[in-house]
């Protein structure tokens, strides 16, 4: 048996880094807006429609991915999704190379595409991590180690471009090739080292229904249908408090893009924290009153940002950049934004807490409803696109009454919607 699971190592190692990339790729999007605004002269709302097109791949290949899962299995789907990044971001690079006139189309087209694999890695690195880790506590071990180095990636994608954009008025496509090179070569290989090496299948259940009778199904329940637009919500609000927050930072400081990246990157710093605090008391506390707390705390954290001046300095503990490295450190920023950032601590715990309310009692249902809920990520392209054009006609902090009004709904969520009414199986 021990012979066995190290036999998995290396492909356990690339399923790690797999969900690594995941949080790489698409914590590119919203930072690449900052380069948009400045090589195009785009609106923030324009800014932030890489980050969109990330996001509504998963609306369209949510569901698909499903099935491509069950026709061709888990290592095939893997490869699939490992190429079709490989060639979203090779587009989203060439895009430094066309004319003024096409690149930002050749852009979107390269985030449209990198999205459709981040939505097939989703739905394949944590199932081949536990059957890896062979089911158990060994598998969950391993999805939480995947989970923590994605969040490890979130914190360091930001950064890292803030440290290669710099002065955020002069920001060019050209300036993020470094973060593109180290996709692409990831990318690149992890698809032949999984090519070469024999992995075991994780047993796929064919559903004795068909899956439109399923969705339908599922879409009866009322605690499932508040909770589904709930993770569509709770998408918008993780990807956008600090996103914006990046564009309002950028232009407001004195260093623009770098310390914005690093402020950002807290945020996602936070987010893991968060998760490895939830991890413990989770077996404790329900996940209603998680996500109660959770979104209350947010509601009031975002109420204050917009309410107090921006004026205001504060001295911030900050994953920052020092010379050409990253260290701890603190970073003078607007209190608004420490209190923007501080949020990642709430979102941390929301998608566990929204998935287990949503799916209580619906039985044979929970297949298509996981579905459903992959689908519903598109909320984090979104709903940041409605935040940023109410900064566009607005103002940055004006703009944070999206995210309070979206705070207030998975408050509401918490309290009264998630109410299971019936149950499948009748009881």
């Amino acid at each position: 048996m021990k012979t066995e699971k190290q036999n998995y190592a290396v492909p356990i190692f690339m399923m790690i880094l797999l969900f690594g990339m995941i949080a790489f790729v698409t914590n590119l999007a919203a930072p690449m807006g900052v380069v948009l605004k400045s090589q195009f002269g785009a609106s923030n709302f324009q800014g932030m429609m890489g980050n969109a097109m990330n996001f509504i791949a998963y609306a369209v290949m949510g569901i698909p991915g499903g099935i491509l899962l069950q026709r061709i299995g888990y290592k095939k789907t893997a490869l699939i999704a490992i190429a079709v990044g490989f060639i979203g971001v090779g587009i989203q690079y060439l895009s430094g190379y066309v004319g003024q006139g096409s690149a930002f189309s050749v852009y979107l087209t390269g985030a449209f595409i990198a999205g459709f694999s981040m939505t097939l890695l989703n739905t394949v690195v944590n199932p081949m991590l536990n059957t890896l880790g062979g089911g158990g506590n060994k598998g969950n071990q391993l999805i939480q180690v995947g989970g923590s180095f994605n969040s490890v990636m979130a914190t360091f994608t930001p950064a890292f471009v803030g440290i290669l954009i710099g002065e955020a008025t002069k920001a060019q496509i050209s300036d993020i090739f470094p973060v593109m090179y180290i996709a692409m070569g990831i990318f690149a290989i992890v698809f032949f080292v999984l090519l070469a090496v024999r992995i075991p299948e994780p047993n796929v259940e064919a559903a004795k229904e068909p899956m439109k009778n399923l969705m339908s199904g599922a879409l009866k329940f009322r605690h499932f249908v508040l909770g589904a637009i709930a993770i569509f919500v709770y998408v918008g609000v993780e990807v956008g408090v600090p996103g914006t927050m990046f564009f309002w930072l950028s232009e407001t400081l004195p260093d623009g893009a770098t310390t914005a990246g690093t402020v950002a990157g807290t945020y996602w710093l936070l987010m893991l924290v968060g998760r490895l605090l939830g991890a413990s008391i989770g077996g404790k506390v329900s996940s209603k009153i998680m996500l109660t707390v959770a979104s209350a705390v947010g509601l009031l954290l975002v109420l204050g940002g917009i309410l107090l001046s921006p004026s205001i300095m504060v001295n911030m503990p900050v994953f920052k950049a020092s010379g050409s490295s990253l260290a701890f450190g603190f970073a003078k920023v607007p209190i608004s934004a420490m209190l923007f950032v501080l949020v990642g601590l709430c979102t941390s715990i929301m998608w566990g807490g929204i998935f287990n309310l949503a799916v209580e009692g619906l039985g044979k249902y929970l297949a298509a409803a996981a579905g459903i809920f992959m689908t519903m990520v598109v909320g984090g392209g979104l709903l940041p696109l409605v935040q940023n054009y109410v900064a566009d006609v607005a103002g940055f902090i004006p703009s944070y009454w999206v995210m309070f009004a979206a705070l207030a709904y998975l408050l509401f969520y918490a309290l009264v919607g998630s109410k299971v009414h019936k149950r499948a199986d009748g009881k």
